[in-house]
């Protein structure tokens, strides 16, 4: 059969849904979020970890967030470093754009947005350092909001990580490969920003139907929204009818096999 005949099979469209601000203090949070997505057939997600979230405390240091986090990683779950306090405080040079994404768009927390090398490279070391702590070694770093500054990049691939993602794309390090793949997330801080969340959302999931990868990026507070919650279950639970559901590191496996 001609190639351009062929149907697509289930496992040739993908589905990724990844949990942003995992630490102890969004656990129990993210515990809700992993057993709603399991009773849907979503039982392997990508869990962004902030090794010290707001400066609050280490993850090292819970024992008990360290054998969660042991557990859900043998379920086949993925790890992935996300920043390391998760935090952008305003600087004396910072102009109205850079305020804008900093404290608007992101309230506070881009904390890889501008960062120089060799700074960015001493958080993902202390990043690491907490994994390695765990036992665990992250194949994949996420910045906070997904803002990477060129120079914060630059230390992220000198680190060895094997890839990165930002709100449209999907970066394979090892390949040097871009996937481009819109994300879905949404924002609970306002009520408009709810409102606009779920009317973008909308639109964007019927827009990405087509593609091989979806991408759906849940935060612990949208779980505190109903709204929110039900309409990423809904279309969570649409797209496991045509998709498989996995982590950013095994989709990524999956595509250096095909080159």
């Amino acid at each position: 059969m001609p190639s351009w005949q062929m149907q697509k099979t289930p496992t040739d469209r993908a589905l990724v849904a990844s949990i942003h601000d995992v630490s102890p203090f969004t656990r129990s949070q993210t515990e809700r979020i992993l057993e709603d997505l399991r009773g849907l057939g979503c039982a392997k997600t990508s869990l962004l970890v902030i090794p010290d979230h707001h400066r609050r405390g280490r993850i090292s240091a819970d024992a008990g967030f360290c054998d969660w986090l042991k557990a859900r990683l043998a379920e086949g779950h993925e790890a992935v470093l996300h920043g390391y306090f998760h935090l952008r405080g305003q600087k004396a040079g910072d102009g109205l754009a850079k305020k804008l994404v900093t404290q608007s768009y992101t309230a506070g927390e881009g904390e890889f947005f501008d960062l120089e090398r060799e700074e960015a490279a001493r958080l993902l070391q202390d990043g690491l350092n907490e994994f390695a702590a765990l036992e665990m070694v992250p194949t994949g770093f996420i910045a906070p909001a997904w803002l990477l500054g060129r120079e914060a990049e630059r230390a992220v691939r000198e680190a060895g990580f094997g890839y990165t993602t930002r709100i449209a794309t999907v970066v394979d390090f090892q390949t040097g490969t871009t996937h481009y793949s819109r994300s879905l997330v949404w924002s609970v801080r306002e009520r408009w920003r709810r409102v606009c969340s779920l009317a973008w959302n909308r639109t964007l999931f019927l827009a990405t139907k087509s593609s091989p990868l979806l991408r759906i990026g849940i935060h612990p507070p949208d779980w505190d929204r109903r709204a929110i919650r039900s309409q990423i279950l809904s279309q969570t639970r649409a797209a496991l009818a045509d998709r498989e559901a996995m982590t950013y590191q095994q989709w990524l496996l999956r595509q250096r096999s095909r080159l």
